[in-house]
């Protein structure tokens, strides 16, 4: 059995993105409050827009820090799993039937087909990393 495993390149998991939010937000409200008693009652109004904003943009960042590409080979079966935004996607190859294209130089992503199937990989790699995946999947298929 041989597996693939492709991960988003993330800063931060969610768990320390979660203790950033916090202390970002304790901050926040302690300079809010220090100018909320200085008499600018204006500052809710902007404390609130920013936190916002930051709340948003961590939401969309942890929607997809968990995503994944994974990539199976046992015997003659190509199992092909995809974790993109807490969606996944399972699909099944014969080795003996399944193809892998060879992308053109802009395109970032290969494809494994068979039959009316056909999935996109290889979208967390580096360019590097790209080809020599590619051509080891190769060695596997029949």
């Amino acid at each position: 059995m041989k597996i693939w495993k492709m991960r988003r390149n993330c800063a931060l998991t969610p768990g320390q993105l979660l203790k950033f939010y916090i202390a970002l937000i304790c901050l926040s409200l302690t300079v809010a409050t220090g100018f909320l008693l200085a008499g600018v009652k204006m500052i809710l109004i902007f404390t609130a827009i920013e936190l916002t904003a930051v709340t948003i943009g961590f939401l969309i960042y942890c929607r997809h820090a968990l995503d994944f590409e994974e990539i199976e080979i046992s015997g003659t079966r190509l199992l092909v799993r995809k974790f993109i935004a807490y969606k996944e996607t399972v699909i099944e190859f014969n080795t003996r039937w399944a193809k892998v294209s060879q992308p053109e130089e802009y395109e970032k992503v290969f494809f494994i087909e068979q039959g009316g199937q056909r999935v996109a990989l290889g979208q967390f790699l580096g360019r590097e990393k790209f080809k020599s995946l590619i051509a080891e999947l190769r060695s596997y298929l029949d």
